[in-house]
Protein backbone atom coordinates (compact mmCIF):
# COMPACT_ATOMS: atom_id res chain seq x y z
CA UNK A 1 0.00 0.00 0.00
CA UNK A 2 1.68 3.16 -1.13
CA UNK A 3 2.02 5.84 1.49
CA UNK A 4 0.79 9.96 1.08
CA UNK A 5 3.87 10.93 0.32
CA UNK A 6 4.23 7.96 -2.74
CA UNK A 7 0.97 9.94 -4.33
CA UNK A 8 2.74 13.35 -4.78
CA UNK A 9 2.98 13.84 -8.31
CA UNK A 10 4.53 17.56 -8.22
CA UNK A 11 6.78 19.51 -5.41
CA UNK A 12 3.12 21.42 -3.98
CA UNK A 13 1.83 18.10 -3.29
CA UNK A 14 4.30 17.55 -0.90
CA UNK A 15 3.94 21.10 0.23
CA UNK A 16 0.43 20.92 1.26
CA UNK A 17 1.13 17.55 2.91
CA UNK A 18 3.76 19.47 4.88
CA UNK A 19 1.08 21.82 5.71
CA UNK A 20 -1.11 19.63 6.87
CA UNK A 21 1.41 17.64 9.06
CA UNK A 22 2.91 20.50 10.89
CA UNK A 23 2.46 23.60 12.75
CA UNK A 24 1.87 27.03 11.14
CA UNK A 25 5.24 28.25 12.77
CA UNK A 26 7.09 25.07 11.38
CA UNK A 27 5.54 25.24 8.18
CA UNK A 28 5.98 28.70 7.56
CA UNK A 29 9.75 28.50 9.23
CA UNK A 30 10.45 26.30 5.65
CA UNK A 31 7.40 28.29 3.21
CA UNK A 32 8.57 31.72 4.27
CA UNK A 33 11.25 34.56 3.33
CA UNK A 34 12.47 38.40 4.54
CA UNK A 35 9.98 41.28 4.41
CA UNK A 36 7.14 41.63 1.52
CA UNK A 37 8.56 37.77 0.30
CA UNK A 38 8.91 39.67 -3.55
CA UNK A 39 12.49 37.72 -4.36
CA UNK A 40 10.69 34.24 -2.59
CA UNK A 41 8.00 34.79 -5.80
CA UNK A 42 10.24 35.98 -8.21
CA UNK A 43 12.99 33.16 -7.73
CA UNK A 44 10.23 30.44 -9.12
CA UNK A 45 8.33 33.00 -11.60
CA UNK A 46 11.51 33.85 -13.31
CA UNK A 47 12.00 30.18 -14.68
CA UNK A 48 9.44 30.63 -16.37
CA UNK A 49 11.01 33.90 -18.51
CA UNK A 50 13.54 30.86 -20.13
CA UNK A 51 12.49 29.10 -23.26
CA UNK A 52 13.15 25.60 -24.45
CA UNK A 53 14.07 25.39 -27.86
CA UNK A 54 14.00 21.92 -28.38
CA UNK A 55 15.76 19.59 -31.45
CA UNK A 56 12.76 17.30 -32.77
CA UNK A 57 12.53 13.72 -34.48
CA UNK A 58 15.25 12.63 -31.67
CA UNK A 59 15.38 9.37 -30.50
CA UNK A 60 16.10 9.14 -26.71
CA UNK A 61 15.55 5.74 -25.07
CA UNK A 62 17.44 7.11 -22.03
CA UNK A 63 18.83 9.45 -20.11
CA UNK A 64 22.85 9.87 -18.44
CA UNK A 65 21.78 12.37 -15.69
CA UNK A 66 25.40 11.65 -13.54
CA UNK A 67 27.82 14.58 -13.42
CA UNK A 68 30.79 15.35 -11.33
CA UNK A 69 30.91 18.30 -8.57
CA UNK A 70 34.43 19.19 -6.76
CA UNK A 71 35.70 16.12 -7.66
CA UNK A 72 32.58 13.83 -6.51
CA UNK A 73 30.86 11.65 -8.82
CA UNK A 74 26.75 12.11 -8.49
CA UNK A 75 23.91 10.50 -10.14
CA UNK A 76 21.92 13.11 -10.70
CA UNK A 77 22.52 16.86 -10.81
CA UNK A 78 21.25 17.91 -7.59
CA UNK A 79 22.12 18.74 -4.05
CA UNK A 80 20.71 18.96 -1.02
CA UNK A 81 21.11 22.39 0.49
CA UNK A 82 21.58 23.38 3.66
CA UNK A 83 18.22 23.78 5.77
CA UNK A 84 18.75 24.84 9.65
CA UNK A 85 16.82 23.06 12.57
CA UNK A 86 15.56 20.31 10.11
CA UNK A 87 15.08 18.64 12.81
CA UNK A 88 12.05 20.50 14.10
CA UNK A 89 10.56 19.24 10.54
CA UNK A 90 10.78 15.29 11.37
CA UNK A 91 12.37 13.26 14.05
CA UNK A 92 16.10 12.81 13.47
CA UNK A 93 15.51 15.47 10.37
CA UNK A 94 19.14 16.09 9.24
CA UNK A 95 19.42 11.70 9.32
CA UNK A 96 16.79 11.21 7.34
CA UNK A 97 16.90 13.93 4.47
CA UNK A 98 21.10 12.58 4.45
CA UNK A 99 19.47 9.09 3.96
CA UNK A 100 17.60 9.71 1.34
CA UNK A 101 20.26 12.00 -0.58
CA UNK A 102 22.83 8.72 -0.55
CA UNK A 103 19.94 6.37 -1.63
CA UNK A 104 19.60 8.91 -4.49
CA UNK A 105 23.42 8.66 -5.14
CA UNK A 106 24.01 12.31 -4.15
CA UNK A 107 24.84 14.75 -1.93
CA UNK A 108 23.75 15.87 1.38
CA UNK A 109 24.98 19.39 2.70
CA UNK A 110 24.23 19.34 6.64
CA UNK A 111 23.91 22.64 8.34
CA UNK A 112 26.17 24.46 11.60
CA UNK A 113 22.34 24.99 12.51
CA UNK A 114 21.02 21.20 12.04
CA UNK A 115 19.77 19.14 15.73
CA UNK A 116 21.62 16.11 14.93
CA UNK A 117 25.07 15.64 14.91
CA UNK A 118 27.48 15.90 11.92
CA UNK A 119 29.32 12.35 12.95
CA UNK A 120 25.66 10.55 12.98
CA UNK A 121 24.33 12.15 9.83
CA UNK A 122 27.24 10.86 8.13
CA UNK A 123 27.06 7.77 9.01
CA UNK A 124 23.26 7.52 8.27
CA UNK A 125 24.11 8.20 4.58
CA UNK A 126 25.45 6.04 2.04
CA UNK A 127 26.24 8.88 -0.38
CA UNK A 128 28.61 12.15 0.18
CA UNK A 129 27.94 14.52 2.78
CA UNK A 130 29.44 18.30 2.62
CA UNK A 131 29.00 20.28 5.90
CA UNK A 132 28.24 24.27 5.52
CA UNK A 133 30.37 25.97 7.88
CA UNK A 134 28.75 29.51 9.98
CA UNK A 135 31.35 30.82 12.24
CA UNK A 136 29.04 30.98 15.16
CA UNK A 137 31.03 31.11 18.50
CA UNK A 138 33.56 32.29 17.10
CA UNK A 139 37.23 31.07 15.01
CA UNK A 140 37.99 28.44 17.72
CA UNK A 141 34.82 26.83 17.71
CA UNK A 142 34.84 26.90 13.77
CA UNK A 143 37.83 25.15 13.79
CA UNK A 144 36.62 22.31 16.24
CA UNK A 145 33.90 21.77 13.77
CA UNK A 146 36.23 21.99 10.62
CA UNK A 147 38.02 18.87 12.57
CA UNK A 148 35.24 16.72 13.34
CA UNK A 149 33.54 17.08 9.82
CA UNK A 150 37.32 16.33 7.79
CA UNK A 151 37.62 13.46 10.84
CA UNK A 152 34.28 11.53 10.04
CA UNK A 153 34.19 11.99 6.40
CA UNK A 154 32.62 15.02 5.28
CA UNK A 155 34.76 16.14 1.26
CA UNK A 156 33.53 19.74 0.84
CA UNK A 157 33.14 22.75 3.04
CA UNK A 158 30.49 24.79 2.22
CA UNK A 159 31.11 28.64 3.42
CA UNK A 160 28.05 30.86 3.09
CA UNK A 161 28.95 34.43 2.69
CA UNK A 162 25.67 36.30 2.92
CA UNK A 163 24.17 36.06 6.91
CA UNK A 164 26.23 38.89 8.16
CA UNK A 165 22.53 38.95 10.09
CA UNK A 166 19.60 36.73 9.79
CA UNK A 167 16.64 38.60 7.66
CA UNK A 168 13.68 39.46 8.51
CA UNK A 169 11.36 36.97 8.06
CA UNK A 170 7.76 38.09 9.37
CA UNK A 171 6.17 34.61 9.23
CA UNK A 172 8.60 33.70 11.97
CA UNK A 173 8.49 36.68 14.03
CA UNK A 174 4.63 36.40 13.88
CA UNK A 175 4.34 32.55 14.73
CA UNK A 176 7.02 32.57 17.29
CA UNK A 177 9.65 29.61 15.68
CA UNK A 178 12.21 31.48 18.10
CA UNK A 179 9.53 30.71 21.16
CA UNK A 180 8.89 27.18 20.11
CA UNK A 181 12.88 26.31 19.96
CA UNK A 182 13.29 28.03 22.90
CA UNK A 183 10.60 26.51 24.99
CA UNK A 184 10.02 28.42 28.44
CA UNK A 185 7.52 31.06 28.68
CA UNK A 186 7.67 32.72 25.81
CA UNK A 187 6.50 29.46 24.14
CA UNK A 188 3.07 30.16 25.84
CA UNK A 189 1.38 32.02 23.50
CA UNK A 190 1.89 29.65 20.86
CA UNK A 191 0.96 26.29 22.18
CA UNK A 192 -2.50 26.23 20.37
CA UNK A 193 -0.82 25.54 17.07
CA UNK A 194 0.94 22.52 18.35
CA UNK A 195 -2.06 21.31 20.47
CA UNK A 196 -3.99 21.41 16.50
CA UNK A 197 -1.04 18.86 15.66
CA UNK A 198 -0.95 15.86 17.86
CA UNK A 199 1.15 14.00 15.25
CA UNK A 200 3.98 16.39 14.85
CA UNK A 201 3.62 16.64 18.62
CA UNK A 202 4.04 13.29 19.49
CA UNK A 203 6.86 12.95 16.74
CA UNK A 204 8.86 15.84 17.71
CA UNK A 205 8.76 15.30 21.99
CA UNK A 206 9.36 11.96 21.33
CA UNK A 207 12.83 12.94 19.59
CA UNK A 208 14.04 15.27 22.29
CA UNK A 209 11.60 18.21 21.80
CA UNK A 210 14.14 20.56 23.26
CA UNK A 211 16.67 20.84 20.45
CA UNK A 212 20.06 22.88 20.72
CA UNK A 213 22.91 22.25 18.62
CA UNK A 214 24.94 19.64 18.73
CA UNK A 215 27.94 20.98 16.10
CA UNK A 216 28.45 24.02 17.87
CA UNK A 217 30.72 23.16 20.99
CA UNK A 218 31.73 25.97 23.33
CA UNK A 219 33.64 25.02 26.15
CA UNK A 220 32.78 21.66 25.78
CA UNK A 221 29.48 21.60 25.92
CA UNK A 222 26.82 21.82 22.63
CA UNK A 223 25.47 25.32 22.29
CA UNK A 224 21.42 25.68 23.53
CA UNK A 225 18.90 27.58 21.55
CA UNK A 226 19.57 30.99 21.35
CA UNK A 227 19.18 34.10 19.00
CA UNK A 228 20.86 32.81 15.44
CA UNK A 229 20.26 36.65 13.88
CA UNK A 230 22.23 37.79 17.06
CA UNK A 231 25.12 35.07 16.51
CA UNK A 232 25.37 35.38 13.07
CA UNK A 233 25.69 38.92 13.71
CA UNK A 234 28.44 38.41 16.18
CA UNK A 235 30.28 36.14 13.95
CA UNK A 236 30.01 37.51 10.33
CA UNK A 237 32.32 35.67 7.33
CA UNK A 238 34.47 38.01 6.06
CA UNK A 239 36.48 37.29 2.60
CA UNK A 240 39.64 37.44 5.44
CA UNK A 241 38.30 34.75 6.58
CA UNK A 242 38.93 31.81 3.63
CA UNK A 243 42.29 32.30 4.35
CA UNK A 244 42.70 30.32 7.79
CA UNK A 245 39.32 28.36 6.53
CA UNK A 246 41.41 26.79 3.67
CA UNK A 247 44.12 26.20 5.42
CA UNK A 248 42.32 24.30 8.26
CA UNK A 249 39.99 22.63 6.24
CA UNK A 250 42.42 21.62 3.16
CA UNK A 251 39.58 20.56 1.15
CA UNK A 252 37.44 22.11 -1.62
CA UNK A 253 35.93 24.95 -0.23
CA UNK A 254 32.23 25.85 -1.72
CA UNK A 255 31.38 29.46 -1.64
CA UNK A 256 27.79 30.00 -1.19
CA UNK A 257 25.96 33.35 -1.58
CA UNK A 258 26.87 34.70 -4.53
CA UNK A 259 24.79 37.53 -6.08
CA UNK A 260 27.33 39.06 -8.78
CA UNK A 261 30.21 38.61 -11.36
CA UNK A 262 32.46 40.80 -8.15
CA UNK A 263 32.03 38.37 -5.75
CA UNK A 264 32.09 35.47 -8.13
CA UNK A 265 35.61 36.76 -8.94
CA UNK A 266 36.40 37.41 -5.20
CA UNK A 267 35.28 33.70 -4.29
CA UNK A 268 37.51 32.33 -6.93
CA UNK A 269 40.53 34.47 -5.80
CA UNK A 270 39.94 33.15 -2.36
CA UNK A 271 40.61 29.64 -3.03
CA UNK A 272 36.96 28.31 -3.81
CA UNK A 273 36.75 25.46 -5.91
CA UNK A 274 32.83 25.69 -6.70
CA UNK A 275 30.62 29.01 -6.09
CA UNK A 276 26.46 28.75 -5.39
CA UNK A 277 24.78 31.14 -7.11
CA UNK A 278 22.33 31.73 -4.13
CA UNK A 279 20.23 34.49 -2.48
CA UNK A 280 19.80 32.19 0.69
CA UNK A 281 16.58 30.97 -0.13
CA UNK A 282 15.08 34.47 -0.29
CA UNK A 283 15.37 34.44 3.22
CA UNK A 284 17.58 37.11 3.85
CA UNK A 285 17.85 40.57 1.40
CA UNK A 286 14.38 41.19 -0.33
CA UNK A 287 14.25 42.78 -3.66
CA UNK A 288 17.44 41.06 -4.75
CA UNK A 289 17.58 39.62 -8.49
CA UNK A 290 16.23 35.77 -8.90
CA UNK A 291 19.54 33.70 -8.76
CA UNK A 292 18.73 32.40 -12.38
CA UNK A 293 18.65 35.77 -13.34
CA UNK A 294 22.07 36.08 -11.87
CA UNK A 295 23.79 32.69 -13.21
CA UNK A 296 25.13 34.50 -16.72
CA UNK A 297 26.81 37.30 -15.31
CA UNK A 298 28.20 34.70 -13.18
CA UNK A 299 29.31 32.01 -15.63
CA UNK A 300 30.64 34.83 -17.88
CA UNK A 301 32.87 36.30 -14.60
CA UNK A 302 34.10 33.33 -13.58
CA UNK A 303 34.69 31.57 -17.27
CA UNK A 304 35.25 28.28 -16.16
CA UNK A 305 38.18 29.32 -13.41
CA UNK A 306 35.89 27.15 -11.32
CA UNK A 307 32.71 25.30 -10.88
CA UNK A 308 28.84 27.00 -10.63
CA UNK A 309 25.94 25.91 -8.92
CA UNK A 310 22.65 27.36 -8.25
CA UNK A 311 20.15 27.17 -5.76
CA UNK A 312 16.71 29.30 -5.35
CA UNK A 313 12.81 28.50 -6.88
CA UNK A 314 13.80 25.09 -7.96
CA UNK A 315 10.80 22.97 -7.60
CA UNK A 316 10.38 21.36 -11.25
CA UNK A 317 13.15 19.13 -13.05
CA UNK A 318 12.52 21.65 -16.02
CA UNK A 319 13.52 24.51 -13.53
CA UNK A 320 17.07 22.00 -13.19
CA UNK A 321 17.63 21.55 -16.98
CA UNK A 322 17.24 25.11 -17.58
CA UNK A 323 20.25 26.02 -15.51
CA UNK A 324 22.36 23.61 -16.50
CA UNK A 325 21.68 24.83 -20.02
CA UNK A 326 22.45 28.00 -18.90
CA UNK A 327 25.94 27.20 -17.66
CA UNK A 328 25.58 25.52 -14.00
CA UNK A 329 27.21 22.05 -13.17
CA UNK A 330 24.49 21.43 -10.75
CA UNK A 331 21.72 22.46 -8.40
CA UNK A 332 20.99 22.81 -5.31
CA UNK A 333 17.45 22.31 -3.37
CA UNK A 334 16.39 23.42 -0.34
CA UNK A 335 12.56 23.88 0.22
CA UNK A 336 11.78 21.03 -2.61
CA UNK A 337 12.99 18.93 -0.05
CA UNK A 338 12.14 20.36 2.88
CA UNK A 339 8.63 19.71 2.08
CA UNK A 340 9.12 16.16 1.32
CA UNK A 341 10.84 16.23 5.36
CA UNK A 342 8.09 17.78 6.57
CA UNK A 343 5.23 15.80 4.65
CA UNK A 344 6.83 12.44 5.74
CA UNK A 345 10.36 11.98 6.66
CA UNK A 346 12.61 10.24 4.65
CA UNK A 347 10.41 8.94 2.63
CA UNK A 348 8.88 12.07 1.90
CA UNK A 349 12.32 13.56 0.53
CA UNK A 350 13.08 10.48 -1.28
CA UNK A 351 9.46 11.36 -3.34
CA UNK A 352 10.54 15.02 -3.66
CA UNK A 353 14.19 13.56 -5.31
CA UNK A 354 11.81 10.91 -7.43
CA UNK A 355 9.92 13.52 -8.33
CA UNK A 356 12.74 15.63 -9.65
CA UNK A 357 14.53 13.42 -11.32
CA UNK A 358 11.67 11.68 -13.12
CA UNK A 359 10.97 15.63 -14.48
CA UNK A 360 14.55 16.32 -15.73
CA UNK A 361 14.40 12.64 -17.67
CA UNK A 362 11.10 13.76 -19.52
CA UNK A 363 12.22 17.11 -20.15
CA UNK A 364 15.95 15.71 -21.71
CA UNK A 365 13.32 13.35 -24.13
CA UNK A 366 11.34 16.06 -25.00
CA UNK A 367 14.36 17.94 -25.99
CA UNK A 368 15.93 15.62 -27.63
CA UNK A 369 19.20 15.10 -25.71
CA UNK A 370 20.33 12.00 -23.98
CA UNK A 371 23.39 13.22 -21.27
CA UNK A 372 23.25 16.32 -19.18
CA UNK A 373 26.65 17.03 -20.21
CA UNK A 374 25.47 17.77 -23.73
CA UNK A 375 23.05 20.71 -22.46
CA UNK A 376 24.41 24.48 -23.63
CA UNK A 377 22.69 27.36 -24.39
CA UNK A 378 21.49 26.46 -27.92
CA UNK A 379 18.38 24.74 -26.14
CA UNK A 380 17.18 27.81 -24.39
CA UNK A 381 16.44 31.36 -25.30
CA UNK A 382 17.08 33.88 -22.08
CA UNK A 383 15.47 37.39 -21.79
CA UNK A 384 18.07 40.11 -23.56
CA UNK A 385 18.30 42.05 -20.72
CA UNK A 386 19.36 39.58 -18.26
CA UNK A 387 22.69 38.84 -20.62
CA UNK A 388 22.68 43.02 -21.03
CA UNK A 389 25.15 44.12 -18.70
CA UNK A 390 27.69 41.66 -19.79
CA UNK A 391 30.96 42.64 -21.62
CA UNK A 392 31.03 42.26 -25.23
Amino acid sequence: MPSSVDRAVIIEDLRRMAERRLPRMVFDYIDGGAEREWTLKENCRAFTDVMFRPRSAVATTSCDLSTTVVGLNIDVPLILAPVGSSRMFYPRGEEQAAAAAGDAGTIYTLSTLSGCKMEDVKEATTGHAWYQLYLVGGRDVAMGAIARARKCGYKALVVTIDTPVAGMRERDSRNGVKELLAFNLSTVPYLGQMITKPGWLYSFFGDGGLMGFPNIVIDGASMGYADVGAALEASMTSWDDFKWIREAWGGPIVAKGVHTADDARKAVDHGAAAIVVSNHGARQLDGVAPTIRVLPEVVQAINGQAEILLDGGIRRGSDIVKALCMGARAVLIGRAYAYGLGAGGQAGVARALAILEADVIRTMKLLGIGAIKDLDGSFVDVPSEWTARLPR
